[in-house]
């Protein structure tokens, strides 16, 4: 399958297009499409709050539970919370998340290719692991 960059219009390969629609779900609010309300994550909802175990194990089931919902060609496999000790108590921690990639999950066939790896950065975004 083919999709197009929605930043430069470029058309971008199946697993470019699998991490686009993660970065498009993980960056909709809740109830911000007026066409399909519950299209979203739910993490917007949890920022600015004091960071505590309970609100991390909060924001990796609301990111697992919509990349499940929404992306049918990613299963989640684990989701870590990355950066140190001073990072986590300023505010910039992040997550690694790692998934079975099924190219074809879009069309009903749920044959894993691989597994793949990305980690979500504040400030940079999505960024795919090597």
């Amino acid at each position: 399958m083919a999709d197009f960059d929605r930043r430069t219009g470029k058309i971008i390969d199946n697993l470019a297009s699998t991490y686009q629609s993660v970065e498009i779900i993980l960056s909709t609010r809740l109830s911000s499409l007026v066409m399909l309300r519950e299209f979203g994550s739910g993490v917007w909802e949890l920022l600015g709050r004091a960071m505590t175990p309970s609100l991390f194990a909060a924001w990796q089931q609301l990111i697992a539970t919509a990349i499940e919902l929404w992306e049918p060609r990613l299963a989640v496999r684990r989701i870590i919370l990355t950066g140190s000790v001073e990072e986590i108590r300023a505010g910039r921690a992040g997550l690694s998340i790692e998934a079975d990639y099924r190219p074809r999950g879009h069309l009903g066939d749920f044959t894993v290719e691989r597994v793949i790896g990305f980690a979500l950065t504040p400030g940079q975004g999505l960024m795919a692991n090597a």
